[in-house]
């Protein structure tokens, strides 16, 4: 399914992380209540899903991290963010990190172009390689599986969900250029 007319995907720059944080905070909020194992447990109050958004602005604002909205109708429906790794000899990767789709925005494409999205703006940033980790079995594999990403392997009782519950976690990659590619820096 493809995003509606009225759904947009921006960038978030890091001046204007403030005048989003209530609505990245109720995303959050609404993904650890959905059961989705995203780092938090449930319940997750607004006011600590804020200060974890409020906690990424020095990454925005040095360009370690960058942040894209998808809006429905003006409303924040989704995020997707993107790390960029801080080793010399890992410049060439990044990581796909809090992919969140509402819940009553889902199954309109809004995950498959917020992907797309952070996609597209690591291979223009130079990174040939991605990376992520879901918890295993959840819906957010069938995205990934289906958008080309490779499961490089399992790790059992990885994280817990929002329950607390020790769930595994599947780690993923996606190549950006071919095999053995030189890097240019």
């Amino acid at each position: 399914m493809t995003p509606g007319p009225d759904d947009t995907v921006d960038r978030v720059p890091a001046a204007e992380l403030g005048s989003v944080v209530p609505h990245l905070a109720e995303l959050l909020v609404d993904a650890v209540d959905g059961g989705a194992s995203v780092g938090f447990l449930a319940p997750l109050s607004g006011a600590a899903a804020e200060d974890w958004w409020r906690s990424q602005a020095p990454a925005l604002a040095d360009g370690s991290r960058a942040l894209w909205t998808a809006r429905s109708a003006g409303r924040i429906t989704g995020t997707v963010g993107l790390g960029f790794a801080s080793y010399p000899n890992g410049r060439h990767r990044a990581e796909i990190v809090k992919l969140l789709v509402h819940r009553d925005a889902r199954g309109r494409g809004l995950g498959r172009a917020l992907l797309t999205t952070a996609e597209r703006a690591a291979a223009e940033a130079g990174a040939t390689l991605l990376h992520l980790d879901t918890e295993t079995g959840s819906p957010a594999e069938r995205l990934y599986r289906s958008a080309g990403w490779t499961a490089a392997g399992t790790i059992p009782d990885y994280a817990a969900d929002p329950a607390g519950v020790l769930r595994p976690t599947t780690l993923y990659y996606k190549s950006l250029t071919p095999p053995g590619h030189q890097l240019g820096f």
